[in-house]
């Protein structure tokens, strides 16, 4: 029986799907598989046999990834789960920046009192008026799940869209409408759009990419979107454009003291993802991504270890071996196996930055000895008997 623990709340409609071969835990430490949303990881201690994490949803900030790779315990995330939800947030976003939406209701609300509240608002309407998005440049930066959908979705709207990510993978390639205008260099998006908005990972590369220099190459009354981390803009330099008139509205689903309640900043509260159907999403993908690793040894979706998928085995035995990416390791495990007369059917290697997962299936079971020697090679960090 394998055991599963969620640190939050999650989507039943993903839960029902565990076998019963899974049972819940409220112990996390007997868990083979924990489930989490936004509970903060860094400082809790991993339970010894712990597997993998199920991150229910796209954004990994709150797992110590490092810690978790250097104990064996693969991380996953749910990329495109919730891109749809995001994807619509975006578009509200960009239409309460055209348009003083927002003002607008909260002079209604503060007008409430008045008998002939229609024909003042005939006189200040003008107040909120604003503009069209058809026909204006919208800029997107990262063309993930996310902003793929972000911009096929632009495209339908009338917009002139730019799209840049120089990590363009084949299957958003595929998905990206044949009208939106790959840009080579960031810059140029910044120089040319009305609309941008940024859909790009939070690493040390891209932390606070919207400053006061890329401002400064704007648009006057550029329009930014900020769905994806509130740590990609330097949101004192945003406030300094607003300011000037540089930057017309700064739209975030991420508060905070720098920008709630300031002028010219639309704040949602973190909502991107919040749907009820996103929420179902990332938490069916969560548990298929736990179950095929537990049961399999497979990896999709990982963010701290390579994708290595053998599908279902079919041979007497699998092993799965989590391990340091360095050198000869491939040559040391056949040398083990071969030294014990165990024939390898199969075998897979991939690595992704220190650590590397190598899936072999053999034709004679997996012996207490054929792990344990594999298990006393330097740089070895798990061995799993999966069949």
């Amino acid at each position: 029986m394998y055991k599963y623990h969620c640190l939050n709340p999650i989507s039943n409609v993903g839960l029902v799907n565990f076998t019963n071969a899974y049972a819940k835990t409220e112990n996390v430490a007997e868990a083979d598989g924990i489930l989490v949303r936004s509970a903060a990881m860094h400082d809790m201690e991993l339970p010894k046999d712990l597997l993998c994490v199920a991150r229910a949803g796209a954004g990994v900030n709150n797992i110590p990834l490092d810690k978790c790779a250097e104990q064996g315990v693969v991380v996953f995330n749910t990329p495109g789960a919730n891109a749809n939800a995001v994807k619509e947030l975006v578009l509200a976003g960009m239409l309460l920046a055209a348009r003083d939406i927002v003002g607008g209701i909260e002079w209604v609300k503060g007008a409430a009192a008045d008998e002939n509240i229609a024909k003042t608002a005939e006189k200040e309407k003008k107040n909120f008026a604003g503009g069209e998005i058809a026909g204006k440049k919208l800029g997107v930066i990262g063309l993930g799940a996310i902003g793929v959908k972000v911009a096929n979705a632009a495209l339908e709207l009338g917009m002139e869209v730019y799209g840049y990510d120089p990590y363009l993978s084949v299957k958003a390639a595929w998905s990206l409408d044949s009208k939106v205008k790959n840009v080579a260099d960031v810059n140029d998006i910044y120089k040319a759009c009305d609309y941008i908005t940024i859909h790009v990972p939070a690493m040390d590369a891209t932390k606070g990419m919207i400053n006061a220099d890329a401002i400064a190459q704007m648009k006057n009354g550029v329009v930014l979107l900020n769905f994806a981390r509130d740590l990609l803009c330097n949101e004192k330099d945003i406030l300094d454009g607003i300011g000037t008139g540089k930057v017309a509205k700064y739209v975030t689903d991420f508060p905070n003291p720098t920008t709630a309640g300031k002028a010219g900043c639309i704040v949602i509260p973190h909502l991107g993802a919040s749907t009820e159907e996103a929420e179902d999403n990332c938490a069916k993908m969560a548990v298929a991504e736990m179950m095929d690793y537990i049961e399999n040894g497979n990896i999709v979706n990982s963010v701290n270890y390579p994708a290595v998928d053998m599908g279902v085995c079919s041979t007497a035995a699998r092993i799965t071996i989590c391990h340091k990416n360095t050198e000869n390791m491939l040559t040391k495990f056949t040398g083990a196996f071969g030294d014990k007369g165990i024939n390898i059917s199969n075998i897979l290697s991939k690595s992704r930055g220190d650590y590397a997962y190598t899936m072999i299936d053999a034709d004679q079971a997996a012996t207490d000895d054929i792990v344990n020697t594999v298990k006393a090679i330097d740089g070895v960090i798990k061995v799993r008997v999966v069949k």
